[in-house]
């Protein structure tokens, strides 16, 4: 999963909630109403939305804010190719 989520045998709903979170970090001004529509339809419910998103835009914030000013990697952690 730590690289392709897709090939991870995730159950429908995780599938589901993983998609949002790569549309909402990559592809922005393409998510909208429909998306939540969609996550309602796997199960979620507006809480669980809520708190997703809450996690997907800290850790898109925190990612921006390390690369932009340049923050090493931890230890162990290997560069992204």
């Amino acid at each position: 999963m730590k690289h392709d989520w897709r090939k991870a045998g995730l159950p429908t709903a995780d599938e589901a909630l993983c998609a949002w979170a790569e549309k909402l970090t990559l592809q922005l001004g393409e998510a909208g109403a429909a998306d939540v529509e969609g996550l309602r339809a796997a199960g979620f419910s507006d809480e669980a939305i809520s708190d997703a998103a809450q996690v997907i835009g800290y850790f898109n914030y925190i990612n921006r804010i390390a690369e932009g000013l340049g923050v090493d990697l931890e230890e162990g952690m290997a560069p992204q190719k």
